[in-house]
């Protein structure tokens, strides 16, 4: 803990413009929590994928006005509901990969939530690694609990009394849209439940330079 609380603290003070992705899952919520103990006004960036559970909704305005948070919200210029049934992968580089990339080019330091255990495409993640857009610029993309466990993120956040997204206490493990998203197919795979099994990744922390962000105008909204 303390080790990951040192990487957020020296990411911070040697970054000029620093953001954190988060889609409210609980290990996002930990690394929030401990940036705003540093940096309590930092960007939280937020894909709208027009895709999300009610309950995320809720809880991610909850949470922006316990904690004040400065929130922006990532949409796609022309979002397509339903494109999920013709193809999850076009529906996640429309209202995902696109606009998360487009925002990015914003900021020299990308916090995550990411951790090692969650799948084995990030079973190789580094608590600091540079990250390169599609656009050509590096940042550095730093996740803190790359190492950490599911028991020591919970740990975390009741040590602290943070409130979790509800729709973990119906048996969800991961989170994502609720269409691709079921309880988990595979109980010792936390993300057995994204996508029907089709795939491990959306796309977004994935290096591809191919990826456009064409006609997929981002809306930042500081709320």
């Amino acid at each position: 803990m303390t080790f990951a609380k040192s990487i957020v603290a020296d990411a911070i003070h040697a970054c000029k413009a620093p953001c954190i992705t988060c889609s409210f899952q609980a290990e996002d919520v930990v690394v929030l929590h401990m940036l705003r103990e540093i940096h309590a006004d930092i960007p939280v960036l937020f894909l709208d994928t027009v895709h999300h559970f009610a309950e995320t909704y809720v809880y991610r305005d909850e949470l922006t006005r316990r904690w004040g948070l400065r929130l922006v919200n990532l949409r796609a210029e022309e979002p397509s509901p339903g494109l999920w049934h013709t193809s999850t992968d076009d529906c996640c580089a429309r209202h995902k990969v696109g606009p998360i990339f487009a925002a990015l080019a914003e900021y020299d330091t990308w916090f995550t939530g990411l951790r090692r255990e969650q799948s084995p495409s990030r079973a190789s993640l580094e608590e600091v690694e540079p990250f390169t857009l599609p656009g050509g610029n590096t940042i550095r993309k730093v996740s803190p609990l790359a190492r950490w466990s599911t028991q020591e993120v919970w740990h975390y956040a009741k040590a602290r009394g943070i409130p979790m997204l509800p729709l973990y206490d119906r048996g969800y493990t991961s989170i994502g849209c609720e269409p691709c998203t079921s309880l988990p197919l595979d109980p010792s795979n936390p993300r057995s439940g994204r996508w029907g099994g089709q795939k491990l990744e959306c796309g977004i922390h994935i290096q591809e330079s191919s990826v456009t962000t064409q006609n997929l105008k981002v809306f930042g909204n500081d709320l």
